[in-house]
């Protein structure tokens, strides 16, 4: 009987993020619910995935009127109910979705089994009483009856999604709308989460296997803490780009938004380094780095940091480059930029070549790790690291 007065409760609250009458049809809020924590009783809200907003798909990129879309992801932590979000955030006009479900089960927004979503907002839907395990694969899936403006996608998933109308099913290596997936959970601790770039996202890991190092952390974890991945391929630190918005512009969505999240594993910069300009201060690097740990103490969450990782070999590889890397790592192990690190670089460098990539690591472009790559770093990571609050 507690056991379903928790639940009931966290049901309840799983509505609070929406406003609008309960109709047909309910229109998002476009509210950003940041720290989207809530507890009853033994249980919380805590994140078991994520895909961070990368972009908008290219032009004349388009669904059809009444195509299903049907995200495939991988849960980390388990529970008795799950909610989603949706995200609108780079589309140019209204986001109409009907017909959502996680798995089977059916999810509605504010009561009801329609939802509009304003250009540039983000609606989080009811709680569905559905159990969800951890280290399991799930699939929410969404129709799209009306056509749209720009489709808000993360390209580059490496987890075959599917497009679904009236005449094909057609793959897709991208989460399209599906930002994050949270469960009510009685175990979980809080959530960790990995923010990063292209290694964090899982370049160079075999696709559909959940060989992320994200994915390999919750493993070991064994469904204690959610593990958010809002890994990035091509992000950088400090400037836009193709890899999306900027770490020290997104960290406040992707991270302090993030469900539950007490702790901050923060892997960025490899790429501020291997594109760097003849004459950018790795100083600037290590501040912006400080910026984020800052940011994450005002909430009172835990910030533990990686090493920059070798990439001799890449074509735009220079000796210049190099001394960026070297010197933001030299930082990091000076301490004072974050509340603890971990020697991703030491993990991965071959011994007889530091600047490069150990062989049996290398996915073969010399900057991704391969599957075995992915678990050393994985298996790097101190669990004690992930308790504890800020350091100051």
């Amino acid at each position: 009987m507690a056991g379903t007065a928790v639940l009931a409760a966290a049901l309840a609250l799983g509505t609070e993020r929406l406003t609008g009458p309960r109709g047909s049809d309910v229109r998002a809020s476009g509210e950003h619910p940041a720290g989207r924590e809530t507890a009853a009783a033994d249980g919380r809200w805590v994140a078991t995935w994520t895909g961070a907003p990368v972009r908008a798909a290219p032009v004349g990129t388009r669904e059809p009127a009444g195509t299903v879309v049907r995200n495939a992801v991988h849960s980390s932590v388990g529970g008795d109910a799950a909610r989603i979000t949706l995200s609108n955030l780079f589309g140019t006009g209204p986001l109409v979705v009907d017909h959502a479900r996680v798995n089977s089960r059916p999810v509605t927004f504010g009561g009801a089994g329609r939802v509009t979503v304003p250009a540039g907002g983000q609606v989080v839907s009811d709680a569905a009483r559905t159990r969800i395990a951890a280290d399991s694969d799930l699939v929410v899936s969404f129709r799209t009856p009306v056509t749209g403006g720009h489709i808000t996608q993360h390209p580059a998933a490496f987890q075959t999604s599917y497009l679904v109308d009236a005449r094909t099913s057609r793959p897709i290596d991208e989460w399209r709308y599906l930002t994050a997936v949270d469960v009510f959970s009685t175990a979980a601790s809080g959530a960790v989460v990995a923010f990063g770039d292209s290694l964090t996202a899982g370049s160079g890991s075999t696709p559909n296997a959940d060989r992320r190092w994200p994915d390999l952390l919750a493993d070991r974890l064994k469904g204690s803490w959610g593990v958010a991945n809002q890994g990035i391929s091509g992000n950088r630190l400090l400037s836009d780009g193709r890899g999306g918005i900027a770490g020290v512009t997104r960290f406040e969505r992707d991270v302090l938004g993030v469900t539950g999240v007490r702790t901050v594993i923060v892997a960025l910069g490899v790429n501020d380094a291997q594109t760097a300009s003849p004459h950018l201060d790795p100083r600037r690097v290590v501040d912006a780095l400080r910026r984020l740990t800052g940011q994450a103490h005002a909430r009172g969450l835990r910030v533990i940091g990686v090493t920059l990782t070798p990439f001799e070999g890449i074509p735009n590889f220079t000796r210049s480059r190099e001394a960026v890397r070297q010197e933001v790592n030299e930082q990091i192990r000076a301490g004072g930029v974050f509340d603890a690190y971990v020697d991703f670089d030491e993990v991965v460098r071959d011994p007889a070549a530091p600047e490069r990539i150990r062989a049996d690591y290398d996915s073969g472009d010399h900057l991704h790790f391969n599957d075995r790559g992915y678990q050393a770093l994985a298996d790097s990571i101190d669990l004690g690291l992930l308790t504890g609050g800020p350091q100051g």
